[in-house]
């Protein structure tokens, strides 16, 4: 019965990293145009996601857990607006280094990941509700 109970909170520690990854995400997406606002300033800049695995001592099995939350350092894309007020001399904008296709494809992977998880945590919970109603 505790490796149910094991596996559950196993299970729980992934979902719980996987819904961290996809708030990272949806602030990514929801920034993917953001523009500097001044000439030669900096827009936003995507954030990653980085996970690592610690052993629960509590549990006596390995968990995931974010490990850090940092900004991506690939370069900004520029996109020629002469007209705008955050336009270099030579009229480029700095536009946010979020890739919105990548973006995605990160949500699809972190939404199976969290789906996976939810079904290991009902089986186990279908499971721990069987071996109880056995010992009644």
């Amino acid at each position: 019965m505790t490796d149910l109970v094991k596996s559950m909170n196993v299970s729980a520690a992934g979902m719980k990293v996987q819904g961290t990854r996809l708030r990272v995400i949806s602030e990514n997406v929801a920034n993917a145009d953001s523009t500097a606002l001044t000439p030669g300033g900096v827009p936003y800049r995507r954030k990653l996601v980085t996970f690592e695995n610690v052993f629960n001592r509590q549990l006596g099995a390995e968990v995931v857990r974010v490990r850090d939350i940092t900004r991506d350092t690939s370069d900004f894309q520029q996109r020629y607006e002469p007209g705008h007020p955050a336009a270099d001399a030579n009229g480029y904008v700095k536009t946010s280094n979020v890739n919105t296709l990548v973006e995605i494809t990160d949500m699809r992977e972190a939404e199976r990941s969290y789906e996976a998880n939810m079904r290991v945590l009902r089986a186990s919970r279908g499971m721990l509700e069987r071996t109880i109603d056995l010992l009644r």
